[in-house]
């Protein structure tokens, strides 16, 4: 039986540059008046909560949100994370110990462009199996998120089936985002499909038909058929809601606030 919650994913507020690191009681509030059921932050927005599971449970206490998922997004260029990046994400998985349940969603940084791309590709996946492999060890969960801009190694479909076979199925998941499905020039509902048995987090954004990045519902993507999609194969786990658009790069809350009211009138009808 499929039990889907839905959640906000902070990099609406990342697209503001600094203005929002570790402004969390502000953002929460407005995660938590939009009606989502948990959140999803970047440790980089996190700020001083990153430093303190005590602080972060109070915070999340206040406003009744779970920490669905914890995001590291890195640069992994080597094919062993070099000194800064293991420190941070052995404070991660220090870090995520003390929420039972959180998914650790991994995702690396776009380079400028596509060069050493095979190298890249290998590199970054030795990256995100050792990490998993590790959060595996304390017992929680992961998936890998691939991007879409001019510079991310796995943005086509060829990319995704080198992604797929690359990635050590026992210790991490496969989390589709539908934005950068469709910036990649794919079919949204046919990767979906096709991997479905390896996704265990997911992350929804919209585009729309001129390629620009929009709001939920104002976009091409069928959500409805995504989420049917996922209840037929008894998915369970977190939906994670986006947005990059401009609009959402000027006025993050509005803009959340604008996909809670999608997400009420919208999903929550669909059922869990």
């Amino acid at each position: 039986m499929s039990n889907i919650r839905y959640g906000c994913q902070f990099y609406t507020w990342q697209m503001s540059g600094e203005k929002y690191v570790g402004n969390m009681s502000h953002i929460l509030d407005v995660v938590s008046r939009s009606s989502f059921a948990g959140i999803e932050p970047d440790v980089a927005i996190m700020g001083s909560y990153f430093d303190s599971t005590s602080q972060m449970k109070e915070l999340l206490d206040k406003e009744g949100l779970e920490l669905g998922a914890l995001c590291l997004v890195q640069d992994w260029r080597g094919p062993k994370e070099n000194e800064e990046e293991r420190r941070t994400s052995e404070k991660l998985l220090d870090y995520i110990k003390d929420f039972p349940g959180t998914h650790l969603m991994l995702c690396q940084m776009p380079g400028d462009d596509r060069s050493d791309l095979e190298e890249r590709q290998q590199n970054c996946l030795a990256c995100v199996n050792d990490i998993a492999k590790r959060a595996a060890d304390i017992g929680v969960v992961s998936s890998h998120h691939p991007n879409s801009p001019g510079g991310s190694v796995f943005r086509t479909e060829e990319d995704y089936k080198i992604m797929i076979d690359g990635m050590d199925e026992s210790v991490v998941g496969y989390c589709p985002d539908s934005g950068h499905i469709l910036n990649g020039d794919m079919d949204v509902y046919a990767i979906f499909e096709q991997y479905m048995p390896l996704i265990k987090h997911v992350h929804l954004k919209d585009r729309n038909a001129a390629g620009e990045w929009a709001a939920m519902g104002e976009g091409v993507t069928d959500f409805p058929r995504l989420m049917k999609m996922l209840q037929d194969a008894d998915y369970d786990g977190w939906v994670m809601i986006e947005e990059e658009s401009s609009n959402a790069e000027t006025d993050p809350d509005g803009a959340t606030l604008i996909n809670g009211k999608y997400l009420v009138e919208t999903l929550l009808p669909l059922g869990p």
